[in-house]
């Protein structure tokens, strides 16, 4: 059923979470396989006929042995003590040669398919039947017991595929809708919730849904319904006889469950040993200079003798748990066999019925292959039964992930951002990232279109905030963020962004060619654009100098270029995009003197006729600067020129003197300053 051992370990170290509201779960889940219903149905079908077969199976082999091999016995040993008696039982236990209307539904069906081109039923009279009457029969059952196994197959593999295919297409509509509503969640979203966790709802939690509806499920719901249809044939058979065969059954269920779960608590701590064992190789190998150079590596690898040796023992006990499932369900199988054996026989022999029943040697046949068959399905739903709860926890995770709120969303009727000329203006802006911590109170200042805004302070002043509410990525909480006198709130994110470039200190470059990067800010630009705005960025250099140039395909995030190749591709990106308002985040890596030329040079470029917001870290955007703001705990305590602001001799002189003066004695001969005036200097950082 599950390939072998290591395919029980494997599904039985799964992580097992249950969910939270299971009725509201499938519910949202039966929402997506709506548009599927037509093969669920099927897949439904499918399934019973396919039990149906199974269950069916030991009934005809029973038959076989009561209405040809026992008549046969008889009329070879009839002179035997018992003979005679247990023909009669066998004769009263072959229902395929009573007439259709004593048959129930199954029993019809079978008769008919014994009796399809005119062969006959067998004989209600045993002595009527020659031999080769009997082997006739005897091997048109076979034939059809035989069909019936190839029917089974045949309908399983149909539904797996079917069940596969309908799970493919829920999860295909299911990831495209959480790929799209992570790209409507607004950037404080991300701020409180981790990428490894989102991943992990795009691709853990379907993986989970996958193996459910795909394999699990399937095999939980026809092994409850072989379950109970095996129970039900065994009770309308022979209540006694089917209460004597099921006697053990409780026993297999509760042994099943009880090892499942002590296999899949093993298996976590050997989750849990596994991660010891990579934390403590991962620091052996990152600190092997310091290893080596204290002369540690004897005790570190008695330490990892120790961690490794408990993950050793954790995950012996784990497969002990999980090696001793089958071989306990098939001991317990074989004492239901050899009860049933036992008493069968000895009423066969005494020639006595069983509570009523007369006991014939094809009923005890029939009641075996019932029981052999009765520890499979007992053991599919104990085993795959937390896979189709993990998956419904999955679905409710990537539900909640959809039912997540964006906080910055376009208001009802909201208008498309007309060509923006760059007049901006924050009136009284307050903003918080956390209800009731505020990081800017009542900013305002306004921006005339062309200006060159520069904002400076100290870690935590609310720099970054400021630039976040122009493109809005966050929604003031107090006052307004207007662009050409219309408040950015009445307008849609989408046409407001458009028309707004940024380039971050952190520059991200995808795995793509140079071009796909530049590319990026206008997708439609054609691929003289890119080239003219790398030109336009000091870039086309270096990209001229790469092994493809612009169809150079980078690493993950860019690697293999250093940090100032990245940032002038990002300008580069920013200059196609050609916005009437530029955000800047100067990067404060160190690089090269030619590059942090370039670097320069491609800035003033392109903050040439735009409206620009620049978070400074060089002395000559502070001095080029229209306008200065100087904050300071979300408030902005100075503004102004940068000569003004120097002779003012306040917050920003001695940041001046601080940070931006050793930008400018290396760039000049040294001239002397007067001292400040005793204001504690802080550095500007990222």
């Amino acid at each position: 059923m599950f390939g072998n051992a290591e395919g029980m370990r494997r599904i039985m170290s799964q992580d097992v979470m249950k969910p939270k509201n299971l009725s509201e779960t499938l519910a949202r889940f039966g929402h997506y396989f709506q548009a599927y219903w037509p093969a669920l149905i099927l897949a439904g079908l499918l399934i019973v006929v396919s039990t149906w077969a199974q269950v069916t199976t030991p009934e005809l082999i029973g038959q076989v042995v009561d209405c040809y091999l026992t008549p046969a016995a008889a009329s070879s040993f009839g002179s035997l003590p018992g003979a005679s008696s247990n023909q009669s039982a066998a004769q009263s236990n072959c229902w395929l040669s009573k007439a259709p209307e004593e048959l129930t539904a199954t029993e019809r069906v079978l008769q008919t398919a014994l009796t399809t081109g005119g062969f006959p039923t067998p004989a209600a009279d045993a002595s009527q039947m020659t031999n080769d009457d009997r082997i006739a029969g005897v091997g048109r059952l076979i034939l059809i017991i035989v069909g019936l196994f190839l029917i089974s197959a045949l309908l399983t593999g149909s539904t797996f595929f079917l069940m596969s295919w309908t799970g493919q297409q829920v999860l295909r509509v299911m990831r495209v809708e959480v790929f799209k509503h992570l790209h409507r969640l607004s950037l404080g979203y991300y701020a409180e919730h981790e990428a490894g966790d989102l991943m992990s709802r795009i691709t853990n939690d379907a993986t989970a849904i996958e193996q459910a509806f795909g394999f699990a499920l399937v095999q939980v719901f026809s092994g409850s319904l072989l379950l109970l249809w095996f129970g039900y044939s065994m009770i309308a058979k022979s209540l006694a006889f089917g209460l004597l065969s099921l006697s053990v059954a409780p026993l297999m269920i509760v042994a099943t469950f009880w090892f499942s779960d002590q296999a899949r608590q093993a298996f976590r701590k050997t989750r849990q040993e596994m991660g010891s064992v990579n934390a403590e190789l991962q620091e052996s190998i990152s600190a092997v200079r310091e290893v080596q150079a204290f002369n540690r590596a004897e005790e570190n690898i008695e330490n990892f003798k120790v961690t490794n040796a408990a993950n050793r023992d954790a995950n012996v006990r784990a497969v002990a748990f999980t090696s001793a499932l089958a071989p306990t369900l098939e001991a317990l199988s074989y004492v239901a066999l050899a009860i049933v054996t036992c008493v069968g026989g000895w009423y066969l022999l005494k020639d006595e019925p069983f509570f009523g029943t007369a006991v014939s040697l094809g009923l005890v046949i029939t009641f075996l292959g019932y029981v052999q068959r009765i520890n499979q399905p007992i053991q599919q739903i104990a085993i795959l039964w937390t896979n189709v709860q993990s998956a419904i926890a999955g679905g409710e995770r990537i539900f909640t992930l959809l039912d997540e709120e964006p906080s910055v969303q376009d208001k009802a009727g909201a208008k498309e951002m007309p060509p923006i000329k760059g007049a901006v203006e924050l009136d009284r802006a307050s903003a918080s990232y956390k209800r009731g911590v505020p990081v800017l109170s009542g900013v305002s200042f306004r921006a005339e279109p062309g200006q060159t805004i520069a904002i400076v302070g100290p870690t935590g002043a609310g720099k970054t905030t400021i630039i976040n509410l122009i493109p809005r990525f966050y929604d003031v909480t107090g006052g307004a963020v207007r662009i050409d006198s219309i408040d950015v709130r009445n307008v849609t994110a989408d046409s407001l962004r458009r028309q707004i470039g940024i380039v971050l200190q952190d520059t991200f470059l995808f795995s793509t060619t140079v071009m796909e990067n530049i590319r990026f800010g206008r997708p439609d630009a054609t691929d003289e654009e890119v080239i003219a705005a790398a030109k336009l960025a000091h870039a086309e250099a270096f990209v001229e100098r790469l092994p493809e140039k612009y169809q150079t395909v980078l690493g993950e995030r860019g690697s293999g270029l250093s940090q100032g190749q990245r940032q002038l591709i990002s300008i580069a990106r920013a200059a196609l995009a050609n916005p009437r308002i530029l955000i800047l985040d100067e990067a404060t890596s160190s690089v090269d003197t030619r590059t942090e030329r370039l670097i320069q040079q491609a800035f003033d470029k392109l903050l040439e006729g735009r409206t620009s917001f620049v978070i400074a870290h060089r002395l000559s955007t502070v001095r080029n600067a229209d306008l200065v703001l100087v904050l300071n705990q979300g408030e902005i305590i100075e503004r102004g020129k940068f000569d003004e602001l120097l002779a003012q001799r306040g917050f920003f002189y001695d940041l001046y003197m601080s940070q931006f003066r050793r930008q400018e004695e290396m760039a000049m001969p040294k001239v002397d300053i007067p001292g400040g005036n005793g204001h504690l200097a802080e550095p500007v950082t990222v």
